[in-house]
């Protein structure tokens, strides 16, 4: 039995000589091992008197790849595995006095060799079969590949897994139709490239990589990006997305949720609105729409603070002269009832209310005064210089224009001809 992780042996002495560890891990290979008489490789464990053991814990690495051997049968005083979910944990050996530090694991393969470290302590017997004390290959390392790009279908890897420790994937020209569900073991995945394939969907189970920050999807045959992402851990580490070349239409509300996105691209889909929340994206920077059907831009998209803004080749409709107007009065108690919801913060959900009335709280539109409104509101359009939302502005048309249609939303009479100004 196996086991591919980061390890560090910390002596427990070295406090108490003023010392203090190096603090950063070995990759190594750890094997649960037994031993014969007749079988007496490697080096001893320190303090040992050099008597064969049936079970030990052999560690390997690069440099030392016949490896160190610990005694493993009531020897072991401590485990630590509060954070096991995350690839880590800490035995704690009697003798020698030291502390194994283990990183970078696979979490469902190390709590299996936990178990089985946990069984040898106790004396007893493993299922698993015991591998001999041979002296760890070099191809074993490259399982500790960080970094994997294949540009071609014939490189693609059908037949074994890829190496866990991957933090960077890029698999373009592949052909695929689909994300492969071997991807998405890979806990340590920051940058994922599918780039140039043929991929129409996109599962939820992506939103289960805690550390992913790039997400490139450029060329393919996504119709969609669904709530459930926005709504995944992405939200608290996706900072760099690459929609382009797509067949997407709209994006879900809830995708102005990924309030870690620094850059996007949505080049070359069939964009025909932006998410109405769209200045929530505080941090974005650089946004890149061109060549979609974009006919105006959400009255939010003022609030945001780019470096660099594109939308070349979108046929931004003229201000319309004269507002749509769909206020009730008195309002409504259910109109009513939602702007209080809303303007108080009050917290909501399927679990509370019927999931249609959470989805009309999603979709409220802000007013120009900061309140919101559902169903009842004003709307009009309004003409905007994009030099206002970005540093850097590639022209809207061959014309040389900067300037895009927006569309506001109002909750009353009142608000609508105090801001009557930004309809002119």
């Amino acid at each position: 039995m196996k086991l591919y992780c980061e390890v560090e042996v910390i002596s427990r002495h070295l406090p108490a000589l003023g010392l203090r560890n190096r603090g950063k891990g070995y990759r190594a290979v750890l094997s649960l091992c037994q031993q014969t008489h007749g079988n007496r490789p490697g080096p001893q464990v320190e303090g040992e008197p050099g008597g064969p053991h049936p079970t030990c814990l052999l560690i390997s690495t690069l440099k030392d790849k016949r490896g160190t051997r610990y005694k493993l049968k009531e020897n072991i005083e401590q485990f630590f595995t509060k954070f096991v979910d995350e690839g880590k944990a800490t035995v704690r050996l009697k003798e020698p006095p030291v502390d194994i530090y283990l990183s970078q694991a696979n979490s469902s393969s190390l709590k299996g060799f936990l178990s089985a470290v946990r069984l040898a302590h106790r004396g007893c017997d493993i299922e698993t079969p015991f591998l001999t004390l041979t002296p760890v290959k070099t191809s074993e390392f490259e399982k500790f590949k960080t970094k994997m790009i294949i540009t071609s279908k014939k490189d693609y890897p059908l037949s074994k897994n890829f190496p866990y420790s991957l933090e960077h994937l890029q698999t373009s020209y592949c052909g695929l139709v689909r994300v492969d569900m071997r991807m998405l073991c890979l806990k340590n995945l920051r940058k994922l490239d599918l780039s140039h394939n043929h991929i129409k969907k996109l599962p939820a189970t992506v939103g289960d990589l805690i550390y992913l920050q790039e997400l490139n999807l450029n060329d393919n045959h996504l119709e969609s990006f669904s709530a459930a992402l926005c709504q995944s851990t992405l939200q608290q580490s996706l900072r760099r997305l690459d929609l382009s070349k797509n067949k997407i239409k709209a994006l879900p509300v809830q995708f102005c949720q990924l309030r870690e996105l620094t850059d996007l691209k949505l080049d070359d889909n069939e964009l025909i609105r932006f998410p109405f929340k769209m200045g929530q994206l505080k941090k974005l920077r650089f946004l890149s729409a061109a060549r979609n059907k974009l006919p105006f831009l959400p009255s939010e998209f003022k609030n945001l603070s780019l470096e660099y803004l594109d939308l070349f080749g979108n046929k931004f409709e003229q201000p319309k002269v004269l507002p749509v107007i769909m206020l009730q009065a008195p309002l409504t108690l259910l109109e009513s009832s939602a702007r209080t919801i809303l303007y108080n913060r009050i917290p909501y959900g399927s679990h509370i209310i019927p999931y249609h009335l959470c989805q009309d709280l999603d979709t409220a539109k802000t007013c120009v005064c900061g309140r919101f409104c559902v169903s009842s509101f004003i709307q009009g359009t309004a003409t905007m210089n994009l030099h206002s939302v970005a540093h850097t502005v590639v022209l809207v048309d061959n014309m040389g224009g900067t300037e895009a249609a927006v569309i506001s939303y109002f909750c009353s009479l009142a608000c609508y001809v105090n801001s009557s100004g930004i309809l002119k």
